[in-house]
């Protein structure tokens, strides 16, 4: 009877754990659970010809094993990205010297984008940290500018770097939409990027980016050329396949130009 006794109330304190560990298997399974990202882009390789005035680069994306009530809720962000090549940028600073205007002092960057448009789901200040957008180089005023050589100055440092990104967005090369981002069904989005006119050639590089609630989760990548086409193309290979050939020809067609000129509008 007593070890009867013994062995029921060994069942009933075990009870509560094993219950325990049935409710936790579920929610271990569901922790483990990690959120996906793909993408796609309308085209590969976009073709630049003489009459190019830039255009718009739609980019495809589903997000996967979501959780349905964050998603409800507005939880889940993307921010799209197509970065340019990256190459050595200088920024010069020009200064009144005896009446002229001459550059005086310069900063060089280091391989940064030669051109930068970012698509996002809302404000990059309302999805995470700066800090966070600074440690991933998310969002044009998170870009690295890393100074070449002897700074000298440290305080001109950021005068430098607010000028560089002043320049590249006059310039219409770097550019930012808050709400280029949209979810056109419960895990698809579609983002919209705007291509420069003067856009530069080479291999440039679409990002994705997830995050969950204020949290990194995953990004992803896709290559997309950029080439000239027609008869830029073929003076673009010219002059880097065959450039003395390539000098000589500029310098003879200059002096035709000269002389046709001067026989056009000579006075008798």
């Amino acid at each position: 009877m007593h070890r009867f006794l013994a062995a029921l109330l060994s069942i009933v304190l075990l009870l509560p754990t094993a219950a325990m560990a049935q409710m936790l298997l579920p929610g271990q399974a569901a922790q483990s659970k990690t959120e996906g990202l793909e993408i796609g882009t309308s085209t590969s390789e976009i073709a630049i010809t003489s009459d190019f005035r830039g255009a718009d680069l739609t980019i495809f994306g589903a997000v996967t094993n979501t959780d349905s009530l964050l998603l409800a809720i507005g939880q889940y962000d993307v921010v799209v990205v197509l970065e340019g090549p990256r190459e050595n940028a200088t920024v010069r600073r020009k200064e009144r010297v005896f009446g002229v205007w001459m550059n005086t002092r310069s900063m060089t960057f280091e391989a940064v984008p030669h051109s930068y448009s970012m698509s996002s789901s809302r404000m990059l200040d309302d999805i995470t940290t700066p800090l966070d957008l600074t440690d991933r180089g998310i969002g044009i005023d998170h870009i690295p500018l890393t100074p070449v050589g002897f700074v000298g100055n440290a305080s001109n440092l950021g005068e430098f770097r607010q000028a560089f990104r002043r320049l590249q967005e006059n310039g219409g090369l770097y550019d930012r939409d808050p709400s280029g981002v949209r979810f056109v069904s419960s895990s698809l989005f579609k983002a919209s990027l705007r291509l420069p006119a003067n856009i530069p050639n080479g291999v440039h590089t679409v990002r994705a980016y997830l995050f969950k609630s204020g949290n990194f989760i995953t990004e992803k990548s896709v290559p997309l050329r950029v080439i000239k086409t027609g008869i830029e193309q073929m003076i673009t290979d010219a002059a880097h396949s065959q450039p003395i050939a390539y000098g000589l020809v500029s310098v003879f067609l200059a002096l035709i130009t000269g002389w046709g000129a001067s026989v056009v509008f000579r006075k008798d």
